[in-house]
């Protein structure tokens, strides 16, 4: 870690744990269950970090996972470069990883940190999951370092609907340096952690701040009309409303 770091007056937890994945593509439904296997991608990679609240080096961690034939989205291999081909030489089985994970996650009792960390919540916790493996995160706090970044997207302008700043935008902003291998969990992971203790050392972070983000919770069992979206949700409302109609019409005109 390149800065001298703060002490917090009340520290939120003992250890802070960067988590960062690389999955197969994007969430099919963000409020699906985990156990609705077509709307979560699978994790290709897989990192974390472990520090101490002053910010020394406990220990790091990263691993590959083989991924189903089929599943890896072109876009996403174009993202972070991991082919299926490569995760089948590379990669290593889901269930003992994760289990390292937990582990981790169960002897440090951290805050765990990532840059959109919602995403990397919920698919550890599809993970879980497909690997048979209790859930332990949703009895953690979390923290997002990209939802703090609002003030700074607005000053830096990103493209044009764009309101929070990308981890590599965040890291350039404060080490004035691009961040080589973006996109790599390894490296993303790090690089949360060294904008995180940034953040905290300027004073853009507080103890406060930490604590002010509203927790993360498994998503709950989908409604029967869950999965056609909220513009398939409106239509069949209204399509619904007409065949209503219809049977008072019915019931009025022929009984």
């Amino acid at each position: 870690m390149r800065h001298s770091l703060p002490i917090f007056a009340r520290p939120v937890q003992d250890y802070l744990l960067f988590v960062d994945t690389e999955t197969t593509g994007l969430p099919a439904g963000w409020r699906r269950p985990y156990a609705d296997d077509a709307a979560w991608p699978h994790l290709a990679q897989l990192a974390w970090v472990v520090y101490t609240r002053a910010g020394a080096l406990v220990k790091t961690a990263n691993h590959y996972l083989r991924v189903p034939a089929g599943t890896m989205q072109p876009t996403a291999q174009a993202i972070h470069g991991l082919s299926t081909e490569f995760l089948a030489a590379e990669g290593q089985e889901l269930a003992p990883v994760l289990g390292a994970l937990a582990a981790d996650l169960a002897q440090y009792q951290p805050l765990v940190v990532g840059h959109f960390v919602q995403l990397d919540f919920h698919m550890l916790g599809a993970g879980f999951h497909r690997a048979g493996l209790p859930n332990p995160l949703p009895g953690l706090p979390t923290f997002c370092t990209m939802l703090p970044t609002g003030p700074l997207a607005r000053a830096l302008a990103p493209p044009p609907g764009r309101r929070l700043l990308r981890l590599n935008e965040l890291y350039e902003y404060l080490f004035h340096e691009h961040l080589d291998r973006h996109h790599d969990a390894q490296t993303d992971a790090e690089a949360t952690a060294e904008c995180f203790f940034e953040l905290l050392r300027t004073g853009y972070l507080t103890e406060a701040s930490l604590a002010e983000q509203a927790p993360l919770a498994e998503p709950v069992a989908a409604g029967p009309f869950e999965w056609l979206g909220p513009r398939g949700r409106r239509v069949a409302g209204a399509a619904g409303a007409l065949l209503l109609l219809f049977l008072i019409w019915l019931y009025y005109y022929y009984g």
